[in-house]
């Protein structure tokens, strides 16, 4: 049976995480999948929301990319039905890789706030 629903949220920010986080690294989808056992096709599903992935290959991607399993997922507050689309949209880009990859390594907390603050003012409302 085909699945024509979107992705749920949370499996698609968990995917989008995977995603940062392989790039960060300099992964490629295809040296993750063969670390994990699966195809590129398959993390590429994964990355996208569209494939729920189990926890124990979630345990596997969070071991292959040297972190712990809680950084894939949101606050337990929760995010906004919006905020993986809007983190796998700052993820598909060479430019928004770069900042979401440089942002934390500003040490300063003023710094970070006062370019939050920036790109903020510099985007077109919702």
């Amino acid at each position: 049976m085909a699945r024509t629903a979107a992705p749920d949220h949370i499996d698609a920010y968990v995917g989008t995480r995977i995603g940062l986080r392989r790039s960060a690294l300099g992964l490629s989808q295809a040296a993750l999948a063969q670390r994990i056992g699966v195809s590129f096709q398959q993390v590429q599903k994964y990355e996208t929301g569209l494939n729920r992935i189990s926890a124990s290959r979630l345990h596997r991607v969070a071991v292959v990319l040297g972190t712990s399993v809680e950084v894939f997922f949101p606050p337990l507050d929760g995010p906004a039905a919006g905020e993986a689309d809007a983190l796998r949209a700052l993820g598909s880009t060479s430019d928004g890789r770069a900042v979401a990859l440089a942002f934390p390594r500003i040490a300063d907390r003023g710094l970070r706030q006062a370019l939050a603050s920036i790109v903020t003012a510099l985007a077109p409302g919702p």
